[in-house]
């Protein structure tokens, strides 16, 4: 089955205005999402990793990508297309507390 990954965007402030039975029901819908095997988690302190030509590592604390939301989660879903990928995420927590959730279709690397 086709995977794609999730990418949650919001506010904690509009998280907290939004009514609790519309947050619990989008908890309910992360709870079942992982009951069909989907990977969740809230996003932590990003670090930037870069290799220039194998030739030494460094790193950068904060985030490359820039956005209006802060990153909240990820996940990693399984859905038979893009319209029931967006279909499972249009009621997590991020799509209902006025934020956004971006889908990504997982291709597997060559």
């Amino acid at each position: 089955m086709p995977r794609f990954i999730t990418i949650g965007y919001g506010d904690p402030a509009d998280y907290a205005r939004t009514a609790r039975p519309v947050r619990d029901a989008a908890h309910a819908q992360d709870t079942k999402l992982r009951s069909e095997g989907a990977v969740i988690g809230i996003a932590g302190a990003p670090v930037q990793v870069r290799n220039p030509e194998a030739a030494g590592v460094e790193t950068i604390d904060g985030p490359f990508m820039s956005s209006a939301l802060p990153i909240a989660g990820f996940a990693i879903i399984e859905a038979a297309d893009l319209a029931e990928a967006i279909r499972k995420v249009s009621h997590v927590p991020c799509a209902v507390a006025h934020g956004v959730v971006e889908v990504w279709p997982l291709q597997d690397a060559p």
